[in-house]
């Protein structure tokens, strides 16, 4: 293994070039961006905890909804495919059994006691709770466990519905692999340790897509009918092969405290699903609960019937997007994103909350504004706050970007490519 100051000769040496540009792309002044990030966060790590470490480096990438918005946690089909935004992390194996864990922009290391394993009720909601409750799920799946420092370096904004999160967790649980487990554990396998921890030590009810996704890498669909065994199949997403990019917004507006509001669409399908006798929506058929829906609406409320007949259409969008997809019909793909926007928004309801900030309609406004009749344009991930998803035409993407910026502000918005390859670790 190679130490601080050895990795920093072999990053100037230009030796892990050809993995940047895996990772993030051949455009011009990509590589040399890479390797001064690279550079600045094994600097921080000697810093921190010794220049004379042996080190390895781990990549994770961000993901971004392609379909499906809500639908995983009820059993649903989903679409999602990690992107070229990551957090990166370097790694050092300590003999203290503890997890130190220090993040650019942040002032404290975070310690967690491995021989302390248990939830801890002041953790809840904050990252603490994933690293544990990653560990725990690392020690239910009888994996080995040890403690490592770690400095991570995030291009992922937090709460900016790129799955920060999740990927932080993949991050944690590919480290805890890769450097005591032999990598036995499968992309699948690291991708339930994550949603174990954010499910059960941070709170959130969350389903699996977002960490699978980071897992995984490149677009997938995935069926959770099976929720313990989801059926997942790699499916292309090439908007450039169509003349068209990828685009997050970032509306400035972190859904990282609409923790409860998430986690109530989860629970308003699952009172549908209970209701009919049920766990989880996937399980009813759709004409059933649309006989019963005046006595479920008279039971639970019209939210939650909007909510559950936007679950049953999304998921035969997602499907209809992957049909168009592998059709080539690049048309018909656009006009499903369009109708799932409208669905999140008019029925799923996670566009805003009320009283609070309304970026996200903002965003989606301005963009129907710039892309009607060019592109499309959706609500993104969790909602209540954060980002929206936009298929830019490539003449027009210089001046969409401008526009959304001059609202948003400067580097507000992302093109996006598609990362092929999963959580990883680069080398060591």
């Amino acid at each position: 293994m190679a130490t601080v100051a050895q990795m920093l000769r072999r990053l100037e040496q230009g030796e892990l070039d050809a993995c940047f540009r895996e990772l993030y792309g051949i455009e011009k002044g990509t590589v040399g961006r890479q390797r001064a990030r690279y550079g600045s966060a094994l600097e921080a790590f000697g810093r921190l905890f010794g220049p004379q470490r042996e080190i390895a480096l781990y990549s994770t990438p961000g993901r971004t909804e392609i379909g499906g918005n809500h639908t995983d946690h009820n059993g649903g089909l989903s679409l999602a495919a990690a992107v070229t935004l990551d957090v990166v992390a370097v790694v050092s194996k300590n003999n203290d059994n503890v997890i130190r864990i220090r993040s650019r922009g942040y002032a404290e290391t975070i310690c967690i006691d491995l021989n302390v394993l248990e939830k801890q009720k002041k953790e809840t909601g904050r990252s603490p709770s994933l690293i544990r409750g990653v560990a725990a799920a690392v020690q239910h799946a009888q994996g080995r466990l040890g403690g490592f420092d770690a400095y991570t370096t995030s291009e992922i904004l937090k709460g900016s519905g790129l799955s920060s999160s999740a990927a932080f967790e993949v991050l944690v649980a590919t480290i805890l692999n890769e450097e005591y487990n032999n990598a036995v554990f499968t992309p699948f396998e690291t991708a339930r340790m994550g949603q174990y921890a954010e499910n059960e030590y941070y709170g959130k009810a969350c389903g699996r897509l977002d960490q699978l996704a980071c897992a995984c890498g490149g677009a997938l669909a995935v069926d959770f009918k099976d929720p313990e065994c989801p059926r997942v199949e790699q499916f292309e997403l090439d908007a450039a092969k169509y003349g068209f990019t990828l685009c997050i917004t970032d509306t400035k507006s972190s859904h990282g405290d609409v923790l409860s509001e998430y986690s109530g669409i989860r629970l308003e399908m699952e009172a549908v699903a209970a209701e009919m006798g049920c766990v989880r929506l996937s399980q009813i058929e759709e004409k059933e609960f649309v006989d019963q829906l005046p006595r479920i609406r008279e039971k639970l409320g019209d939210r939650c019937v909007l909510r559950a007949l936007h679950f049953f259409e999304e998921c035969r969008r997602a499907e209809k997007m992957c049909t168009a997809l592998a059709q080539k019909d690049w048309n018909g793909f656009l006009k499903q994103v369009l109708a799932s926007g409208h669905s999140s928004f008019e029925y799923n309801q996670n566009a805003y909350l009320p009283g609070g900030k309304q970026g996200i309609p903002l965003g989606l406004a301005i963009s129907q504004l710039l892309l009607e009749g060019k592109g499309a344009w959706r609500l993104h991930g969790g909602g209540f706050a954060g980002t929206v998803q936009a298929y830019v035409p490539d003449t027009y993407l210089t001046e969409y970007v401008k526009r959304m910026e001059a609202v948003f502000g400067p580097g507000s918005c992302y093109a996006m490519q598609i990362r092929r390859q999963p959580a990883k670790k680069l080398s060591e």
